[in-house]
């Protein structure tokens, strides 16, 4: 389908899968329309390597903070939306940004008859306890009631979130959960903003994705001790020791603790999407290393 003409809303695009998908939805020529809260910090880099939105971005949305609510003209003209909006390590309520703003924007987009409402979700966000995850999933369960086609699209995971286990091989430190046997499919940015962009034209859909390798985390241990070139060593830490850290985590404070809760949870389970992409955890792995 030709893109040329087609407006596309992208919300959250100052963040690390926002600006990949702000990049490729501008390289298939789709007309980018961004909300974004700081233009300056939108034209900066940002971070794990993810580009700045100069030269890449038709109209801006300036927000004053995480929680305005645009009125109706941010849907004027748009065929799609695009969400990438959520609380990660932000000092936000996941319940105010993951839902209620993204519930905003989807009853605009309601009201505006858009084509699509594309959101980047979680796998596994209907079994989470973590605050983060139900924001998450009640917002699933919106969208899937919409009028407006949903389009769910759940990765396994970043490379960019396994950049904390390259700095602990890095110090010599590779532990984790049980014995590391639970199994994920982390995805490069760019190649998850490739597989969202190209469902757009395709209706509703809810799709799990990962990237090409589905890896162990002990595997995924190795390949950042090779990469820093640290003899590989697994130290197992008991799961009953989880709900200890969580205990713990809850008393320094409800952020704090969802998030820990969060990600703890993942390294329970597998998390094992559609394989896509060509960029490799092993490659990015080095590039950590040596980031010439």
């Amino acid at each position: 389908m030709d893109a040329s003409n087609q407006r596309v809303l992208v919300l959250g695009a100052t963040g690390y899968v926002g600006r990949h998908l702000v990049e490729r939805l501008k390289a298939e020529g789709y007309a980018v329309r961004a909300v974004v809260r700081d233009r300056s910090r939108a034209h900066a880099m940002g971070a794990y390597g993810a580009p700045s939105l100069s030269g890449l971005v038709d109209e801006w949305v300036i927000t004053s903070d995480g929680a305005t609510e645009p009125d109706a003209g941010v849907m004027a003209d748009v065929r799609h939306v695009v969400s990438a909006l959520g609380v990660t390590r932000q000092k936000a309520d996941p319940w105010d940004i993951d839902f209620r703003l993204n519930l905003h924007y989807l009853e605009l987009a309601e009201q505006a008859a858009v084509e699509s409402f594309l959101y980047v979700g979680v796998m596994h966000a209907a079994a989470g306890t973590s605050a983060l995850s139900r924001a998450k999933y009640a917002f699933m369960q919106s969208l899937q009631r919409s009028s407006v086609p949903p389009q769910i699209v759940n990765p396994s995971g970043y490379f960019s979130d396994l950049t904390e286990v390259f700095e602990l091989a890095r110090r010599g430190l590779t532990f984790g959960l049980g014995d590391g046997s639970v199994r994920l499919s982390p995805i490069h940015g760019a190649d998850l903003a490739k597989y969202c962009v190209a469902r757009l034209p395709h209706g509703a859909g809810t799709w799990d994705v990962g990237g090409p390798e589905a890896l162990s985390f002990r595997e995924i241990l190795r390949l950042a001790s090779d990469a820093v070139g640290k003899k590989p060593s697994y130290v197992g830490v008991p799961m009953s020791l989880a709900s200890s850290a969580l205990w713990a985590a809850d008393r320094i404070g409800p952020r704090i603790g969802s998030l820990t809760r969060f990600f703890l949870e993942g390294m329970q389970q597998d998390s094992v999407g559609e394989p896509f992409g060509s960029r490799t955890l092993r490659d990015y792995f080095v590039s950590l290393a040596d980031p010439r």
